[in-house]
């Protein structure tokens, strides 16, 4: 195991509140579906736990607000509770001040439900970029967030600013410190190096040579994530949703458990707000 600690964290959203489901899943239907998002988180917690490793969970205020008792389990395990916004819509779609509100309401819900300070923040579907929401991270700063981790510097159909920077930058003087998702620079472009889907779909070596070149060659933590849901393969099929949009969320689904378990072993993890004390400002 390497010597350096590499940031773990979680994405706390139900099985249908996925941006490859909005468009066939309203918003209004919500409450009238069967959520997993408990039993599945607790099966992450389990995983943390038996390995040892604390983690930031970046969780739905819409989860919070139904869920309070899976958000005092989070907090009582050790991990970090961050916000994921509230409605898990997309910040440049929704303006400044929606942007405003969805992360007020948030952070009032996750602090009211964890007792305890809420001060990291990851924007929807890396819904941020320097492009597209220049007011995003002073907004951040004003409403009492102290850092993001929201913005993917690759190149994507839903997501990506691949001409941000790949390391912990302030994108404006009063504004809180971005902590973007993890590249790996080769072939003339950024390779997305953090989880999600591309961890599922990849061979696990590659993916573990990718992070291990990150750590030694340029001396420097990643940030991984994933989703409660990504280690549900039982969850219900959305037949209704495009070929593409299935073919990203199902894919390999049953794999992924043992392959976080695999990772959780090779490679020395802990929460975000520890790993970037020092560019967070609380070290």
């Amino acid at each position: 195991m390497l010597s350096l600690t590499n940031a773990m964290s979680v994405d706390v959203e139900d099985w249908f509140q996925v941006q490859a489901f909005a468009g066939v899943i309203p918003r209004s239907e919500w409450d009238a579906l069967a959520p997993r998002v408990v039993d599945s988180t607790d099966r992450v917690l389990d995983r943390f736990a038996r390995a040892g490793v604390r983690a930031t969970f970046f969780t739905l205020g819409w989860v919070a607000e139904r869920q309070p008792a899976l958000i005092r389990r989070i907090v009582a395990a050790g991990h970090e509770l961050a916000s994921h916004g509230f409605g898990h819509e997309r910040v440049y779609e929704i303006g400044a001040e929606a942007f405003r509100a969805d992360i007020r309401r948030a952070r009032q819900v996750l602090e009211d439900a964890g007792g305890t300070a809420v001060t990291g923040y990851r924007a929807p579907t890396f819904s941020i970029g320097p492009a597209s929401t220049p007011w995003a991270h002073r907004i951040l700063a004003e409403e009492g967030h102290r850092y993001s981790s929201s913005v993917f510097p690759v190149r994507h159909d839903l997501y990506g600013a691949p001409d941000a920077p790949r390391g912990p930058h302030r994108p404006f003087p009063d504004g809180v410190v971005e902590l973007p998702m993890t590249t790996l620079r080769a072939l003339g472009r950024n390779l997305p190096c953090a989880g999600g889907g591309w961890f599922r779909l990849l061979p696990y070596p590659v993916f573990r040579a990718g992070l291990r070149r990150v750590n030694a060659a340029e001396r420097r933590p990643g940030i991984f994530y994933f989703h409660p849901w990504e280690v549900d393969p039982g969850q219900p099929r959305v037949l209704s949703a495009p070929p593409l949009s299935r073919f990203r969320h199902y894919s390999r689904l049953s794999s992924m458990a043992p392959r976080v378990d695999r990772l959780l072993r090779d490679f020395a993890w802990d929460r975000i707000d520890r790993v970037h004390a020092a560019e967070i400002g609380t070290a």
